[in-house]
């Protein structure tokens, strides 16, 4: 660990930060020799320049998370940060080119000199082990019900980069699970390091329920871990593998001492300038569709084009969030809120077509733009509905630690929820969107959004 600004830091992130400045600098530094051939005043002329580049880059990048340890892990989750990255200062880059006198040249230049940095970064990862190629070899700790779900949550993924080695229990003569493949259960004879050595082992999953009492072989693992390999919970390789949280497994210690859950200025301040900037967007361009709308809905049925209704917000604070009407105006006229339902008869014709295509969503551009909502987030749910998940549902409180949004990642991974049951799913995408949001994450929600949007999934 490193001190700086009275913060610790690991220097095996300083390093990368390191290589990754080194390695964007000479890549520019390139491009200016392509440019100029022999030409010492224009290079030196070029380095105050992409000093403000790397800076920007590394800046960008470290926002987006690329620099945590469980990013610098993964391959591919780390390409696509670093190729959004490369994408948001490609204009700092042409601007930097683009004052030479020469720019006839500068397209291929400035090509050259992102996938020169590019193909550095993936070397990187290819000689740090972090190689998609290479499999990891997984052995479970367990031969219960735990160790049955983990080996069928394996099986329906179909994780091609991921190999078990079999399913081990430390304790002799224990029930095996009957969903456990027989023929991967490692009898007790040997200890942990004896069979990790033998498989080659890269990863522990603990797949055992009760760790008390001396259940858990804890100097075994603790030695494994400090060969170098992996010792993964439960609750944290279901998170991995599946993008969501199993609400069943967790406790407070979950959001205590685990990664994540971080909300700094730093974080925040990123996504509320994409978010006023991205609203502000988005509105110059739908406004058209917005009066349309309007208009056809006034014709349909008498009653307001706009509704205003009380949802649950930050902090769990409620707000006032703005609808195109799509509903009856007499649609809640006993006064108890209801579920929408597949095929809701309070629906108006325009309304099933604005639901469909998510124009109905539109207005809340305002709310985002007012800082109430953000683009991404948790979907705010109604104050009556939350009394009662409150209630049925452990831990539902803590999607309200971030603005609620317009889209979200239970919106794109779930479908339309209309009961407790598909509450408590979408609670466990809530909880790992609010556990691992970043600007990379929230563009990727967007992405998956626009799909919803044209295949008309999960709408009512």
């Amino acid at each position: 660990m490193v001190r700086m600004f009275s913060r610790a830091f690991p220097t095996g992130n300083l390093i990368w930060v390191a290589i990754d400045a080194v390695g964007l600098f000479l890549a520019i530094l390139f491009g200016y020799m392509l440019l100029f051939p022999g030409g010492a005043d224009a290079l030196w002329s070029s380095i105050p320049g992409a000093l403000a580049i790397v800076v920007a880059m590394v800046l960008l990048t470290g926002s987006m998370g690329l620099y945590k340890n469980e990013v610098q892990r993964q391959f591919w989750p780390a390409m696509l940060r670093a190729l959004v990255a490369f994408t948001v200062v490609l204009p700092g880059l042409h601007w930097v080119f683009f004052r030479l006198p020469d720019g006839s040249v500068c397209a291929p230049c400035l090509a050259g000199t992102v996938v020169l940095a590019f193909v550095a970064k993936m070397a990187m990862f290819l000689l740090s082990g972090a190689s998609p190629l290479r499999q990891r070899r997984v052995m479970i700790l367990g031969v219960g019900a735990d160790a049955a779900a983990v080996n069928d949550m394996l099986e329906r993924s179909k994780n091609s980069s991921l190999s078990v080695v079999g399913f081990y229990s430390p304790f002799e003569n224990q029930t095996v699970d009957g969903a456990v493949p027989a023929g991967k259960v490692i009898p007790a004879t040997k200890s942990i390091g004896e069979i990790t050595g033998r498989h080659n082992v890269s990863e522990i999953v603990i797949a055992m329920r009760e760790r008390r009492g001396g259940s858990l072989p804890l100097n075994e693992l603790l030695n494994c871990k400090l060969r170098g390999i992996k010792v993964t919970d439960l609750s944290t390789f279901y998170e991995q593998q599946r993008s969501r949280v199993r609400i069943d497994l967790l406790r407070e210690s979950w959001f205590i001492f685990g990664d994540g859950f971080r909300q700094g200025r730093f974080r925040m301040a990123v996504k509320r300038t994409f978010d006023v900037v991205a609203s502000a967007l988005l509105l110059l361009f739908a406004w058209p569709v917005m009066l349309v709308t309007a208009i056809l809905i006034k014709l349909e049925s008498p009653g307001a084009v706009l509704y205003k209704q009380e949802r649950v917000g930050l902090g769990g604070r409620p707000f006032n969030i703005i609808k195109f009407r799509s509903m009856r105006t007499d649609a809640e006229k006993d006064g108890t809120p209801q579920w929408a339902q597949k095929g809701d008869a309070r629906v108006t014709r325009v309304g099933r077509f604005i639901r469909l295509t998510r124009i109905d969503e539109l207005p809340q551009l305002f709310c985002v733009f007012a800082g109430t909502m953000s683009l991404v987030g948790p979907r705010p749910e109604r104050p009556f509905f939350v009394s009662q998940l409150e209630k049925e549902i452990p831990f539902y409180n803590a999607r309200h630690s971030v603005k609620p949004g317009v889209t979200g990642w239970a919106q794109v991974r779930h479908q339309y929820g209309a009961s407790i049951a598909d509450s408590s799913d979408k609670l466990e995408y809530d909880l790992f969107y609010v556990k691992n949001h970043s600007l990379v994450f929230d563009l990727m929600v967007l992405f998956h959004s626009v799909k919803v949007v044209l295949f008309a999934q999960g709408s009512r």
